[in-house]
């Protein structure tokens, strides 16, 4: 803490201590914390979520490693049978109307229970990004004396090794080496207009039907619209009717992001493979192979840019340009034609990275859908911005990165640690105190070798 004076009555009397931004953000994380995981906010998100888990794993490491590992076994405690880790894993304490879809609508335990959901705890039935073997490495990598004390990496990885195969096995759809999401909440990034194309086939579920509660916290021109909604519902509810089985939907879309996410995270898990004493070599050809189709399926050289493909809508690229499609940035052995001009596309007049924003939007600043307000419609997150600002880093753009760096820590900090932020403001919107805000701050401000 920082202490200064203040001038009373003529006199100089101490003031209260000023709480440096690593305090308050530790704070956030503490109030947050349940005992055994961390929410993403006590209001909007009451539950445990997956790679919100992850990710305040990572910013965790700094202040407590122990409590980091934690994160992550609490999550993979809730791991299914075929190996899928559900994006919601949710708290019997919280009244259910607190947060939809609830578990009475997800129905794990007997919807699920074919594809192995746990009987113990109720879990919602979709995915979220793979960050979880990335998290775990560098959880590890923070105290690894901790780590090898209490058997933290043999006891996680054969849970992500599970998770990494059930994802590679069971969701290409499209035949290509490639993972397919099915439904847009798995990708995470919930409500970008990606999703518009081939959202337009589905029906939505009647309005009447579910009851939104995430207007009770959040002001309504910043969420996803009823009609969104009411197809996000459809999609849940048809994949739960068919037990979760993964074919046939009506949904299903190869994202750039989450399976860069993927070839990441097994890159990690070769790391982990190795430490325990065995051999990674598979694994890192593993993710070079997904790095290829990746190149291979969704770069297009002439834009510049990774799109979404969608397998549904006759296996065309949706050429929309989401933060996604910057995100493969993360790779190191992306091909150098590709990393030149999909950084300048960063920097171009669709992102503006550098220059004409504080962070990078979610999507297209020249989009006619683009909202700097509207949930994934335009706002500026700091996981993606995280994930951008190491690969600007990594792919030798380190003065660029370093002016997001310093502008992330200062939006964190002035907007109270917000879900989200306008892009070229600052000014926060959604939750306040967020989780994984919180938690990337922590890890910007870590020493560059600790990161």
């Amino acid at each position: 803490m920082e202490h200064t004076t203040e001038r009373r009555g003529g006199a100089l009397r101490p003031a209260r201590p000023r709480v440096s931004l690593r305090d308050r953000a530790a704070r956030v994380l503490d109030a947050n914390w349940t005992g055994t995981s961390t929410v993403p906010s006590r209001t909007l998100y009451p539950h445990q979520w997956s790679w919100d888990s992850a990710f305040i794993a990572i910013g965790l490491r700094h202040v407590s490693p122990l409590r980091a590992q934690g994160e992550l076994e609490t999550l993979l405690a809730a791991q299914w049978g075929d190996g899928r880790i559900p994006h919601i894993v949710f708290n019997p304490a919280v009244a259910l109307d607190a947060y939809f879809p609830s578990p009475d609508f997800w129905r794990s335990s007997t919807a699920g229970r074919a594809a192995g959901a746990p009987a113990a705890v109720q879990t919602s039935g979709i995915v979220q990004p793979p960050v979880h073997a990335l998290a775990a490495w560098l959880v590890h990598r923070a105290d690894p004396g901790l780590s090898r004390s209490r058997g933290f990496l043999a006891r996680v990885y054969p849970g992500l090794a599970a998770w990494h195969r059930y994802l590679l096995h069971r969701r290409d759809h499209g035949g290509a080496g490639l993972v397919s999401v099915v439904h847009p909440w798995e990708q995470g990034m919930d409500n970008s207009p990606c999703w518009d194309a081939p959202l337009s086939r589905i029906s939505p579920a009647p309005a009447l039907s579910f009851r939104r509660a995430d207007l009770e916290h959040g002001a309504a021109d910043d969420r996803p619209t009823d009609l969104d909604y009411g197809r996000y519902v459809r999609l849940a509810a048809d994949y739960r009717d068919a037990e979760y089985a993964d074919s046939g939907g009506e949904f299903a879309v190869e994202d750039p992001s989450f399976n860069a996410l993927l070839a990441a995270s097994e890159h990690a898990l070769a790391r982990i493979a190795c430490e325990l004493g065995a051999r990674g070599t598979a694994r890192h050809a593993r993710a070079e192979r997904l790095t290829a189709a990746l190149v291979r399926r969704l770069w297009d050289p002439l834009a510049g840019m990774f799109f979404c493909r969608d397998l549904r809508g006759g296996g065309g690229l949706v050429r929309e340009y989401g933060v996604s499609g910057l995100l493969p940035l993360i790779l190191p052995t992306l091909p150098r034609e590709v990393v030149r001009p999909l950084l300048e596309t960063a920097r171009g007049p669709h992102f503006g990275v550098g220059d004409q924003v504080r962070m990078a939007p979610s999507y297209d600043l020249l989009g006619p859908a683009f909202d700097p307000h509207r949930y994934w419609r335009g706002p500026a997150w700091f996981n993606t911005n995280w994930l951008l600002e190491y690969g600007l880093r990594l792919h030798g753009e380190h003065a660029r990165a370093g002016r997001l760096r310093t502008a992330m820590l200062d939006v964190a900090g002035a907007s109270d640690f917000a879900e989200y932020v306008d892009p070229r403001t600052g000014a926060g919107c959604g939750a306040r105190r967020f989780g994984w805000t919180a938690a990337l701050t922590l890890d910007l401000l870590a020493e560059r070798t600790t990161r």
